[in-house]
């Protein structure tokens, strides 16, 4: 079996996986695929029978080949161990008629910590082995909220690499600021941008492409990689609980081995939803994966028409996660619908950069609603689901769950088990859960918001979250798009002299 990796937008330049993850992102600006994956199957016997971590380790060994089963045994072991505050990682837990995949019992209340304890630990290992331990490694990530954190959480005071974290001023909620803000490390840069997430990814992109900067950072014996979901080495992990939650699932006895199961994902850069995919590749009876948005609603035109157009209103929203007009994960499940065909990848892509829009054709549209259906909630539905899921099944969620949630009640049903993902605990945005359920937060700071909604529902906020009001503001640095390339630099002139 072939199994290297190459980009999106061509196949000249073939790579293994520990070559993919250190580089983050293409050369030609493309994300990394691999044509085999799917060819073999998990064996679904042997996921039920496995805990999270084992899963882990056999869903890693098949997307990772060229890693070795000791270097994913150790990788996954640090990644998934006390830091989590319950051994099942990602448990599965009653929804009235459905279930909830609970993906927030990391160390930073978010589903992104499944990848980014994880990240660091491949990042490592594949360092070792290609590098040896010469070559520094800065991260460089752009944030809607979660991601910037938990990449921060996972790198801080790893040998060899930095992290440089840029977020948009004002549009992260108060929780989610205060965990960058704190964080320690001498390694770490944080940095808040004037513009919206997008505006931070596009440079974030434009940085990975400027050869000059990066004969400049390579002075100092260092490269640039990825934290984002374009990197390999955060999507891979992300399958390990499609596949752990079916197991939870068939041990629960809500269905049995074999038996088709839709998923309902709360998305802004698609990564979380293509995880999914991935999954069903692999062999996962997936029926469904609904892609779930809020009032900034690309992807479900795009899943309606066919045609993506980022050129529409950017709304502020209470689930600023998913708050992204440029799904950059998307690119790679256009690859596999367009079986493969590199140049209409390419093409398509130009047409976003250069147009701001693209119209796929309609039989790769077909492809993909077959697979993949779509909704969307506004900020008024998302309140309303909020207290209605508290009131009518005393279960607290978050603004992005309740997004999912309002989409997934909203899709006929087909018959199949649904499963909703839960991607941050609801302390994370605590002052607009409070408000949802009822109460008054114009004169309430963020903790007073926090203490106040644990008293209401008699629910305890994560211990970390509840930290941050005695925690220390160590990074103030706000700075235009155009200097996030002169950050980068300096920072890896701090990190690495």
């Amino acid at each position: 079996m072939n199994s290297f990796y190459h980009s999106t937008r061509g196949k000249t330049d073939n790579v293994t996986s520990k070559q993919a993850i250190l580089r983050g992102i293409a050369p030609d600006g493309g994300l990394y695929v691999a044509d085999w994956i799917g060819e073999e199957k998990l064996d679904l016997a042997q996921v039920c029978n496995q805990t999270f971590q084992q899963n882990a380790r056999l869903v890693l060994g098949g997307l990772l080949p060229d890693f070795t089963a000791g270097e994913i045994a150790d990788c996954v072991s640090a990644a998934y161990g006390e830091q989590w505050d319950t051994p099942a990682c990602c448990p599965v837990s009653a929804l009235g008629d459905g279930w909830l995949l609970e993906l927030y019992h990391g160390p930073t209340s978010a589903f992104k910590d499944v990848a980014l304890q994880m990240l660091p630990q491949l990042m490592g290992a594949a360092r070792r082995a290609t590098e040896g331990d010469g070559k520094k490694i800065m991260i460089v990530t752009a944030t809607s909220g979660d991601t910037g954190k938990a990449a921060l959480d996972g790198f801080a005071g790893v040998k060899g690499c930095g992290v440089t974290v840029f977020y948009p001023e004002g549009k992260v909620s108060d929780i989610q600021h205060l965990q960058m803000a704190t964080q320690a490390g001498d390694n770490v840069a944080v940095c808040a941008v004037r513009g919206n997430f997008d505006d931070c990814q596009t440079e974030v992109k434009r940085i990975f492409a400027d050869s000059e900067l990066a004969e400049r950072i390579a002075a100092n014996g260092a490269v640039l990689s990825s934290a984002n979901s374009i990197n390999v080495g955060r999507l891979a992990p992300q399958v390990t609980y499609y596949f752990d939650s079916y197991a939870q699932l068939v041990r629960a006895g809500a269905i049995q081995l074999g038996d088709e199961v839709t998923f309902c994902v709360p998305t802004g850069n698609f990564g979380d939803v293509l995880a999914g995919y991935y999954a069903k590749r692999l062999g996962l009876p997936v029926k469904k994966l609904v892609v779930a948005s809020n009032e900034n609603d690309v992807l479900t035109d795009f899943l309606t028409t066919g045609t993506y157009n980022r050129l529409r209103p950017f709304n502020k929203t209470i689930s600023p996660s998913m708050d992204i007009l440029v799904s950059s994960n998307l690119e790679r499940m256009l690859y596999y619908f367009c079986e493969g065909d590199c140049e209409l990848v390419s093409s398509l892509m130009d047409d976003l950069a250069k147009k701001g829009s693209y119209t796929v054709p309609a039989e790769v549209l077909a492809r993909i609603q077959e697979v993949f259906a779509c909704g969307r909630a506004d900020d008024a539905q998302t309140r309303a689901e909020i207290r209605s899921t508290w009131e009518g099944l005393g279960v607290l969620i978050d603004p992005h769950t309740a997004v999912a949630k309002t989409v997934l009640d909203a899709i006929e049903r087909d018959g199949s088990v649904r499963v909703c993902l839960s991607t941050a605990s609801p302390y994370k945005f605590g002052v607009d859960v409070l408000a949802a359920l009822g109460e008054d937060t114009d004169r309430m700071t963020g903790f007073e918001c926090m203490d106040a909604l644990a008293a209401k529902t008699g629910t305890v906020p994560p211990a970390r979250l509840s930290a941050l009001r005695d925690a220390e503001i160590i990074h103030t640095t706000v700075c235009d798009r155009d200097k996030m390339g002169d950050f980068v630099e300096a920072s890896c002139a701090r990190v690495f002299k």
